[in-house]
């Protein structure tokens, strides 16, 4: 690492000179490296020979100090599953999926809640503190949780009560704000100001970024060293998208693929700051946002610039589904892979429906989902989707009474 660079003004600062985001324009930070350097002892064949299976084995591409420990807890490497069956039946040549959901804490917010814990610590902070719609506060806390350290949480006080009980299981102190997650967002960082404590905010502390660009690794690794022709991937803030997308270029930087894939954002319809700003002027504005799928319920993305640059450079398209298509994404990709997916990470493969409907992708096309949580996260979500079981007395006769009446044909030996 050698400093930073403001993705709004595209000043330059050194190590040391900022903490957070941009002192002139309040700006996101983009981390600079010295690709020369990286390139000496990162290659190939030294990735080969490292049985590290974290996200710790990308440490010369990490903005970490030599000497510091990560948290204990596995983070990364997450399975690549083929589907043969749903890649016949929409027309491609090859459908995957990264199940992030396989993650410690159940998600892809591990990724940059592990690198938050390690700068913390080089800071010498006691308290972390989020603001998050439940994944990435989950995250922070099980991570805080693995190495003594305390977090705080701000959520929307109707985030799914899955992942508020994870919370108060890790032991966050959780903050409950009566709003919306922008809300919520805005509070967590007048409060870490106020008292000091360290920020793990998205959008807000350019480390994030870094930790979720592990996943791009992973999947050029995974695949060969051949990346997918388009990867899709819901958008809330936006840094999951733009951490992919610099995570891509980096291994495509250093020799280690030939060519990146196009990024694809999925958006909720009712949710949708960053597709308008990627189909129209290329400037997010605040939106009205109340998606089902909470990981993306976003009005103010704030990552938006590192999202809409990741989109347009490298040719993709941001994409709008209906609260609806999510929700049924759930259950299809279920029953088409056996991998239970979150709403927010079903979005991803809302929007390979609705382009594979549209014809804008082709036979020839490798495609990969990016699934960003489990499904066990939100079950209210995925409860809307399905029937009921069959009730019945312990009785045989009635459970064949029962089951002919919902149209269950009973199979003969």
């Amino acid at each position: 690492m050698i400093g930073f660079e403001c993705v709004d003004c595209s000043r330059h600062h050194a190590l040391g000179e900022v903490e957070y985001v941009c002192p002139q324009c309040g700006g996101n930070l983009d981390v600079l490296y010295d690709y020369d350097r990286v390139a000496h002892g990162f290659t190939r064949s030294a990735l080969q020979q490292d049985r590290n299976f974290t996200i710790w084995r990308y440490r010369p591409l990490l903005p970490i100090d030599a000497a510091s420990i990560p948290p204990p807890l596995t983070v990364g490497w997450t399975p690549i599953y083929e589907s043969k069956s749903l890649a016949e039946q929409f027309g491609v040549k090859q459908l995957l999926l990264k199940d992030d959901g396989r993650n410690p804490t159940a998600s892809f917010k591990d990724r940059p809640s592990a690198l938050a814990v390690v700068k913390a610590r080089e800071a010498g902070a006691r308290i972390i503190t989020t603001a998050s719609s439940g994944n990435a506060g989950v995250a922070l806390a099980g991570m805080c949780a693995s190495v003594g350290l305390h977090s705080v949480v701000f959520v929307p006080a109707n985030a799914p009560p899955a992942k508020i009980t994870q919370l108060q299981i890790y032991g966050a102190t959780v903050v409950l704000v009566e709003g919306s997650y922008d809300d919520a967002y805005d509070l967590c960082l007048e409060a870490g100001r106020a008292f000091g404590w360290y920020q793990r905010s998205t959008g807000y502390n350019p480390f994030m970024t870094e930790g979720k660009k592990t996943a791009a690794f992973e999947i050029c690794e995974q695949l060969n060293w051949e990346a997918p022709d388009k990867v899709f991937v819901g958008v809330g803030d936006g840094c999951i998208i733009g951490g992919l997308w610099k995570g891509f270029s980096e291994m495509r930087q250093l020799g280690l693929i030939e060519s990146a894939p196009q990024m694809i954002g999925v958006q909720s319809e009712r949710a949708p700051a960053i597709v308008d700003a990627c189909n129209g002027d290329g400037v997010a504005r605040e939106r009205p946002a109340q998606t089902i799928a909470d990981s993306i319920n976003v009005g103010k993305p704030r990552d938006a610039v590192k999202a809409i640059r990741a989109i347009r450079q490298s040719g993709g398209r941001a994409v709008a589904v209906t609260d609806e298509s999510i929700l049924s994404s759930i259950g299809s990709l279920a029953r088409g892979t056996g991998v239970f997916a979150e709403p927010a990470a079903a979005a991803a493969f809302a929007g390979f429906i609705r382009l594979c409907e549209t014809g804008v992708i082709g036979r020839d096309q490798r495609v990969l989902l990016m699934l960003t949580g489990n499904g066990l996260k939100d079950i209210a979500a995925a409860a809307r989707t399905v029937r009921p079981g069959i009730k019945v007395r312990p009785d045989l006769s009635a459970l064949k009474e029962a089951m002919t009446a919902v149209g269950f044909r009973i199979p003969r030996a």
